[in-house]
């Protein structure tokens, strides 16, 4: 008896593997067809490296999740619906964008500033992207894996520029920076264009995803102008808390557990040492950014701020990103608490010059992106200032990442601000004055967040709020604001 179920069972593994042999060898000879540099890859490799990449997209993917939970909670409850639908359509607007001319742009073979094939993204087309011929990955994995970075940069800016601006003008948006603003300046670096070529490193993004997102974050709120009742007569900041901490705090936890496949998965291979070299860096300097920035925001404010905190972790993540790869834990450790420093006074520079950001997301994405950026110059192990032997190399790759980054920024700045000043012209870029008052969930897309509980707004409707140059009375929140935070900012 034991014989023949032994021989079904050996009968049945291998009808299955004969079924698996021929269902899935054609799909293992697609794309890259499992080459590096055109070279063939052991089997098993092509499998763990495919394997890895997509898992760890599914990761950054999740991050979206992340993102809708803090800018919700940083934001006032009239507005939840609108932050969650922004978010969850911003990455269905990037997958098709992406798929159909952004990937082509940013990998495909071109020139200096842009690539010229592998649009209409399909499998087999390898050949088509000789950027990624580092990886072995299929094309359609490796394009997945992009993707979730291009839906990164583009929700950036939606909570920059919460709670007051139309939702069909920011779809758009979300479309175009996918579809060309990130992918060009993507190409730049990662796409083999003229910043690469000058050896400009950011090996997962603090520039190419994170400032690049933030700086069109502050192009955006430039042009729209601070929310009702930001500022009074005097210029003086009045505070509009968020109206939950909880859903802040399990976004920031969402987003540092996505970062995870964020800056490990930016290997593309299943390398071992890689990956725990960069998930460890990119951790310590989250806590790092997460205890200086607790520790600034104390001494600032009297009071440990737990906006600022979370921020704090969330600009280390940032600032890490360039040079997880790259560095050593101290380093990472010491990247982790210039960022959580710069992120806390990011918030007080730009909101005490009439730039209101209700999520701190220009502080968190620009200032620390590109500050990661230029720390690498520092610390990279082999040609950083602080490594290099020879001293001049050092000094010019460093002046390559401070040019690197300020290219970037007058590009995204210069597009965001013709973007969205085009879209101010054509569809409007900022709702109404009642709209705002009222709350975008109702007036944008008829619904409530919390249809069981009516919300009360203190004060009146302010006059002669269809002019954003003027100032208005205050509209706070029912939440009330830290007394310790001498200037009402809310990170």
């Amino acid at each position: 008896m034991m014989r023949k179920m032994d021989w079904k069972l050996q009968l049945s593994i291998a009808l299955i593997l004969g079924i698996g042999a021929v269902v899935f060898h054609p799909v293992l000879a697609l794309a890259l067809d499992g080459k590096i540099d055109g070279k063939a890859v052991e089997a098993g490799k092509y499998a763990m490296d495919t394997v890895w990449v997509v898992l760890t997209a599914v990761l950054v993917f999740f991050m979206q999740a992340g993102f809708a939970c803090v800018e919700a909670g940083f934001t006032r409850a009239k507005n939840t619906v609108n932050i969650m639908m922004k978010n969850f359509l911003d990455f269905c607007m990037s997958s098709l964008a992406y798929w159909a001319i952004g990937f082509g742009l940013m990998f495909g073979n071109g020139n200096a500033l842009f690539g010229l094939t592998g649009f209409f993204t399909a499998a087999g087309t390898g050949d088509q992207y000789s950027a990624l011929n580092w990886t072995s990955v299929p094309t359609l994995s490796a394009w997945f894996f992009q993707l979730v970075f291009a839906g990164t940069a583009a929700t950036i800016v939606s909570g920059a520029m919460a709670e007051r601006t139309k939702f069909g003008a920011y779809l758009i948006y979300s479309f175009v920076i996918s579809l060309l603003i990130y992918p060009v300046i993507g190409h730049w670096i990662w796409g083999g264009g003229w910043l690469a070529s000058l050896g400009m490193l950011d090996f997962a993004g603090s520039t190419v995803v994170h400032s690049v997102g933030g700086w069109l974050a502050l192009s955006g709120v430039l042009l729209l102008g601070p929310r009702m009742g930001k500022y009074s007569k005097d210029g003086s900041v009045n505070p509009i808390p968020g109206h939950n901490i909880g859903l802040a705090t399990l976004g920031t936890f969402i987003l540092w557990m996505g970062w995870f496949g964020f800056n490990p998965g930016s290997t593309m291979a299943a390398d071992a040492a890689g990956i725990a070299i960069t998930a460890v860096t990119t951790n310590i300097a989250a806590a790092a950014g997460a205890i200086d920035a607790m520790a600034v925001a104390w001494a600032r404010f009297k009071k440990p701020d737990v906006g600022m905190t979370l921020n704090g972790a969330l600009a280390g993540l940032v600032g890490i990103t360039a040079s997880a790869f790259f560095v050593t834990p101290l380093a990472a450790v010491i990247i982790g608490l210039l960022s959580g420093t710069a992120v806390v006074y990011g918030v007080l520079f730009f909101e005490r010059r009439g730039i209101d950001d209700p999520v701190g997301a220009i502080s968190v994405h620009g200032v620390c992106g590109a500050l990661g950026t230029i720390l690498l110059g520092f610390f990279h192990t082999e040609k950083g200032l602080l490594y290099a032997a020879d001293s001049a190399a050092a000094l010019r790759f460093l002046a390559i990442q401070g040019g690197g980054v300020l290219a970037v920024f007058v590009t995204a700045m210069a597009s965001g601000l013709l973007l969205f000043k085009l879209l101010q012209i054509t569809l409007g870029l900022r709702v109404s004055p009642e709209e705002e008052f009222g709350g975008l969930d109702l007036g944008e897309h008829g619904a409530s967040a919390y249809p069981d509980f009516q919300p009360v707004t203190i004060g009146r409707h302010p006059s002669g709020v269809g002019h954003l140059g003027e100032q208005h009375a205050p509209v706070p929140s029912l939440a009330p604001a830290p007394a310790a935070m001498e200037s009402g900012l809310r990170s």
